[in-house]
């Protein structure tokens, strides 16, 4: 790798002005805030599925003071789809320290922004970039797959070693003037054109000069992160539903799956399932098993087998970690994809 690599922000700038993305719902109006929120939910998911989430997101929580103050459970409820709710989490825990150490604002210091809970170099550096036209750089999947190619970075981008090449040059090439029109535009190259399969690189502004694509190694570059064999679980969920239309929930535990989230309550096999259906709820139906639901994870594909059986209105399980929830009329709560999918299905 050469000592001073030849500049790729002409080219990209003069690529985004005409090509780049411009009327995304967080360029709008690009306070730190919304540059964070946005720079938070993009992390592994696409641009059109974030924009409905960013948008309903706003209209409920405009700014810090309105995020801090929220439930949680409303928080979650708005998050719900997007996956990875520890990010969510982080997001109000985020607010919180900004409303009661920082009087709502961002700060201006850049370790000051990344010690935030869930906010590390790439997304500080992409906050006050984006929003303040600071000089921080990115290192975003986006950026991350253009310098790696661009430069033919070898190694899984996983690698600290890789990870410290890829920082340099992503320190290097950020220019002195621009930033925030460089930072979009780099991160707009990256989901537009050198996207992760089948790169356009005939529409590259970069092309002349990238290395990978001179060896004929598009494809090859970045290089994965080192393929681990994917983990099958099964799991068993009792849908106790009263007559009434109230299902019994349970709060997860704030650390693995659906941290945090409202989730029926669930068992590692169908004899533990029958037991609390017989013990806790004091029922001595026979569960009726529903269709099983398949959902992936991002290491393991997750089967759920839901168990229904018919709860007595008396039925009284548990404290404040459980909660009987009504599906014909039901509230904002952070629910799991395939749960809340499953009761709407028994609603209707």
């Amino acid at each position: 790798m050469q000592e001073s690599p030849p500049p790729i922000a002409r080219p990209l700038l003069a690529w985004a002005a005409h090509s780049g993305r411009h009327d995304l719902p967080w360029q709008r109006q690009r306070t730190p805030y919304r540059v964070w929120i946005s720079e938070v939910m993009l992390q592994q998911t696409q641009v059109a599925t974030v924009v409905p989430y960013f948008e309903r997101f706003m209209a409920r929580f405009p700014d810090v003071a309105a995020l801090a103050a929220a439930p949680l459970d409303e928080v979650l409820h708005l998050w719900s789809g997007l996956g990875y709710y520890a990010r969510a989490r982080n997001l109000q825990r985020a607010a919180q320290r900004l409303r009661d150490e920082h009087g709502g604002e961002f700060p201006r210091d850049f370790a000051a922004v990344a010690a935030l809970p869930g906010i590390g170099r790439s997304t500080a550096g992409a906050i006050l970039a984006l929003s303040r036209d600071e000089r921080f750089a990115i290192l975003d999947g986006n950026a991350r797959r253009v310098l790696a190619r661009y430069f033919a970075v070898d190694g899984p981008v996983g690698d600290a070693a890789v990870q410290k090449v890829l920082w340099a040059l992503a320190e290097r090439c950020t220019p002195a003037d621009g930033v925030a029109a460089y930072t979009q535009a780099i991160m707009d190259l990256g989901a537009t054109v050198c996207v992760r399969t089948r790169p356009l690189c005939a529409a590259c502004p970069l092309a002349a000069g990238c290395r990978a694509r001179a060896a004929g190694r598009q494809q090859e570059l970045p290089a994965a992160r080192r393929a681990r064999a994917r983990r099958q679980r099964q799991v068993y969920m009792v849908v106790a539903l009263r007559d009434s239309g109230e299902v019994l929930l349970e709060r997860r535990p704030e650390r693995g799956i659906w941290g945090g989230l409202w989730c029926l309550p669930q068992f590692a096999s169908e004899s533990e399932a029958v037991s609390f259906i017989g013990t806790t709820l004091d029922s001595h139906c026979a569960p009726q098993p529903l269709a099983t639901i398949a959902h992936a994870f991002t290491h393991f594909d997750l089967a759920i087998s839901p168990l229904l059986v018919h709860a007595a209105a008396s039925s009284h399980v548990g404290d404040g970690a459980a909660l009987w929830y009504n599906i014909r009329t039901p509230v904002r709560i952070g629910l799991p994809a395939p749960i809340s999918a499953l009761l709407s299905q028994l609603a209707a």
